[in-house]
């Protein structure tokens, strides 16, 4: 329920390393407790979309400065180190959807937030290789699209997931690309 905070703090991180040339870890749990006014239900989930909009307005603090908890809290941005200055975004875009030219066209310039079904089994339970796999297309998940390639003539998208590193490859996973279906898990509909 927490993902759509990783999926945007990774999107925001991956671009800054590429303006600024550092690297900065961002706040999760801020997105949690603090963007509720913008449409996102902190511990009960929320869009990436309803996070970028709380970021254009507000400075997202350092992850070391608002550690991530696993629960929802009170707002605390008022005490913490800035790892983004209010108005260091400006905007953010949509990427059209059923476009995998688009979407490779924009994983090619930064990490992408993008959302996927992930309740089924054969994402769950993924551990290497391209998942080719049904894992279904009702969006319900946050990720981030961070590259593609080919494995063995399969095309795919290189995800990472919020689940940690013992989940998947080191926590990521190859989603098949091109297909238009089963294996991308929906993302591609977004």
């Amino acid at each position: 329920t927490f993902q759509y905070s990783f999926s945007t703090t990774g999107s925001l991180e991956g671009a800054n390393e590429i303006a600024t040339g550092k690297l900065v870890s961002l706040s999760e749990q801020q997105l949690v407790d603090c963007a509720g006014s913008y449409g996102n239900q902190g511990c009960n989930g929320g869009l990436m979309d309803d996070a970028f909009k709380y970021v254009e307005s507000s400075a997202l603090c350092t992850e070391e400065s608002y550690p991530y908890k696993g629960t929802g809290g009170s707002c605390n941005a008022g005490s913490c180190t800035a790892g983004l200055a209010k108005g260091s975004v400006s905007g953010y875009k949509d990427v059209k959807a059923n476009s995998e030219n688009d979407l490779a066209s924009a994983v090619a310039q930064q990490p992408v937030s993008i959302a996927i079904e992930a309740n089924l089994p054969a994402f769950q339970l993924y551990s290497s290789g391209v998942l080719t796999g049904v894992c279904g297309a009702s969006l319900d998940h946050g990720v981030l699209a961070v590259g593609y390639g080919t494995m063995g003539g399969t095309e795919y998208w290189k995800v990472k997931n919020s689940w940690g590193a013992t989940w998947g490859m080191s926590g990521y996973v190859l989603l098949e690309k091109g297909k238009g279906g089963a294996g991308e898990c929906g993302f591609t509909s977004l």
